[in-house]
């Protein structure tokens, strides 16, 4: 049997350098334009309630899509929000969001018939939904000021309008 150099075995090995699929980041900016990000979260108002934001972003262009209020978020809720900000034919063809219990089965299958591809991101990511994150600490950040409740107000008259859930 012949010898082999290391160097010729070495050519021939597979390498290990590139992964077998894109990367998060990579998925991000090759789909932007098919991409939608979905996320919740609490906001405090001045009488101390909790209302929960629900919003809804484009990738493409960082555009709010939807936005909307309630104090009992329900996967039949979410549900009917996904269906009011994709009217027809606009839904896109990615929903990244978080892994909240919120999005249940109802949710899930409004998403699966509406032909939108879940994609839910890793536990403890909260970075693979950057758009969304960057979104509601500003959210966070004008609800909470001392000289800016005006958005606080908004939503506390949307949360007492009828048909308010």
């Amino acid at each position: 049997m012949a010898m082999r150099s290391q160097s010729t075995v070495s050519k021939y090995m597979a390498r290990g350098g590139k992964p077998p699929s894109q990367s998060w980041k990579t998925f991000l900016r090759n789909h932007a334009e098919a991409i939608a990000a979905i996320d919740m979260c609490v906001v405090p108002t001045l009488s101390f309630e909790r209302l929960f934001a629900f919003l809804v972003l484009g990738h493409s262009r960082r555009q709010l899509l939807w936005f909307e209020v309630t104090r009992h978020p329900t996967a039949a809720w979410l549900a009917r929000q996904i269906t009011e900000a994709f009217p027809w034919a606009s839904a896109p063809a990615y929903l990244v969001r978080d892994n909240d219990r919120a999005y249940g089965h109802v949710f899930i299958t409004r998403v699966t018939a509406m032909g939108i591809r879940d994609r839910p991101i890793s536990l403890g990511s909260p970075w693979q939904n950057g758009i969304a994150e960057r979104l509601i600490g500003t959210l966070r950040r004008e609800c909470l000021a001392a000289n800016s409740f005006r958005l606080c107000r908004v939503l506390q008259s949307d949360a007492h309008a009828p048909g308010f859930e």
